[in-house]
């Protein structure tokens, strides 16, 4: 019998640090974020349909989609944003499905990354979800590292989000990042042989 674990969480929350260590691992992981980017290449289905919708304005020069300008117009209005969601959403899903199926056909676990794994209601997919939970402290400072972003940039994104705090409530085991590494590697280390075991 198949396992298919959900792995979730907030933006800056570490999840893709902890899909590396799975990988290394040998297990598979679909990241939605990859599968997202996949879709959005030249030609692809979102390529195609967010083209349609936003016209070549979100194209640059060599007609590849311009992510800031794209994540810019999708941010700028609330309507932009639901509309956004509902296009790419119904493209994402049917993928996400098609590829969550036929690795059920080889794997004994595996594990699928969907940062809006509860938010776009994909829970009933997967025997449990894991989510990876980081203090608003941590994942500001995170953005402000990795994006560039100022506080308020950070802040307006988190805000944006659901908390995690109320995430908590959806996930069967919390992975707690606000240390080393090293500690959460051990968290995950010591989840796996449970799944192994059960």
């Amino acid at each position: 019998m198949t396992k298919i674990i959900g792995i979730t969480g907030g933006i800056a929350s570490g999840k893709s640090t902890i899909t590396a260590y799975l990988r290394q691992k040998g297990y598979q992981v679909i990241d939605a974020d990859q599968v997202v980017h996949d879709l959005q290449t030249k030609g692809g289905k979102l390529y195609q349909a967010l083209v349609n919708w936003l016209g070549t304005a979100v194209l640059n020069e060599t007609g590849e989609l311009n992510r800031p300008k794209l994540s810019q117009l999708i941010f700028s209005s609330s309507d932009n944003l639901a509309k956004s969601s509902q296009l790419q959403n119904t493209i994402i899903r049917q993928e996400l499905e098609n590829r969550r199926n036929q690795l059920a056909k080889t794997e004994e676990i595996f594990f699928m990354d969907i940062p809006l794994l509860i938010e776009q209601d994909y829970m009933d997919w997967f025997d449990e979800i894991w989510l990876i939970a980081v203090s608003p402290e941590i994942q500001i400072k995170r953005l402000k590292q990795r994006n560039g972003y100022s506080q308020e940039e950070a802040q307006q994104r988190l805000a944006s989000q659901m908390s995690l705090q109320a995430k908590k409530a959806y996930a069967n085991q919390v992975i707690d990042n606000n240390k080393t590494v090293e500690d959460m590697k051990m968290q995950v280390d010591s989840q796996l042989r449970r799944l192994q075991n059960e």
